[in-house]
Parts: structure tokens; sequence; C-alpha cells
């Protein structure tokens, strides 16, 4: 089973080590600056947040031509470099909506929205935009081995009324784990 794509598109979730938050506000600018050199590159970004509302994590999804440039990205970057995450998750990702957060047509802000995060489990699942999905979902596709040939889960970033609608957009039984983060758009544009 190939998961053929066009380009090599990746899924980077750097998770936030716990009391991390004044060395991440440090190197705001530092973070934005290294983005911006990638801004071509970018499909979505941005921050995600905990249950009650503090820093988290990171979400970038990315264009870079293979696994090696996209472990660069994501290991040069002057947060990880500093400390700021317990780790790093990096796969790659097939961009089921063909487009990038800039083009999601319910715009960057207003509503809720949502880094949902199903960790693959048996068989392949939810592979196609879900019916009922496609105005309400800023990202979607799902997580490949760095070859392409596995299904490892789904990302999907997603505008929900609250973190129970957005795990919804998964089917909760075909995966071992589902993440709900708060999100919000990250950078400069």
């Amino acid at each position: 089973m190939g998961w053929e794509t066009r380009r090599m598109e990746f899924f980077c979730y750097h998770r936030d080590r716990p009391g991390s938050l004044g060395l991440r506000q440090a190197l705001l600018e530092e973070h934005w600056s290294y983005m911006d050199r990638f801004d071509r590159q970018l499909i979505a970004r941005g921050p995600t947040f905990g249950e009650g509302g503090g820093l988290s994590g990171s979400v970038h999804i990315v264009d870079l031509p293979d696994p090696a440039a996209v472990r660069a990205f994501a290991f040069d970057e002057p947060c990880y470099q500093a400390g700021a995450y317990r780790d790093v998750l990096v796969r790659r990702w097939r961009n089921a909506l063909g487009r990038t957060m800039w083009d999601f047509p319910g715009g960057r802000t207003g509503d809720d929205r949502y880094l949902v995060l199903g960790l693959g489990s048996g068989a392949a699942a939810d592979l196609g935009v879900p019916d009922g999905w496609k105005d309400d979902l800023v990202a979607y596709g799902p997580l490949l081995s760095d070859d392409g040939a596995a299904w490892l889960g789904t990302a999907a970033l997603v505008r929900a009324p609250g973190r129970d609608a957005a795990r919804a957009v998964l089917t909760a039984d075909r995966y071992a784990d589902v993440e709900v983060h708060g999100w919000e758009f990250g950078g400069r544009r």
C-alpha cells in the first residue's frame, strides 16, 4: 500500500517541557524569525493549549524535500535547541484538503480551534476528508511512515464548539489514542 503524494509533507509537533513557558516567551522572536525562513513551505502552524488553557506545544506542517530536511527543520528550531520541548513527533503527512491554513474559509480568528491527533492502531482509518467536516477543517491528513508506506495515524486542525466535538472528526475506535489540544493560528501572517 503506497501512499504516493506529489510532495513530501510532514507533521511536526513539539511538546512543551513543563515549566518552559518563560523560555518559550523569551525565544518567541527567534522562533518566528526561524519559521520565516520556511514561510513558503508551511502548510499550517500554531501553538497548542492544554485543557487548563496553558501553552502545551507547537504544531508545524511543512512541505520539505525529504525526512532528513524535516528532521533538521524540527531539531534546529530555537526553542528545541534551548530545551523548551520535552519531545518532538515528526511524521510524514498527506494534505487531504490540498490547501494551507491561510486558505481556510473560516479565517484566522473566531470559534474554537483544535489539534486532534489520532495515533494509529491496526488498519488505516480516516484517509479521506470526513463527511460534513470540510468547512470546519483547517488541515487534515494521515500520518505516515517516512517512506509513505505505512499508516501511523491522523492529524487534524479543526474548528469545533468544544473538545468532544473536535474529537468526533476521527473514528475513535480505530486509534490506540486520540489527543485533543486547543490550537490557534500561529505566525506573523
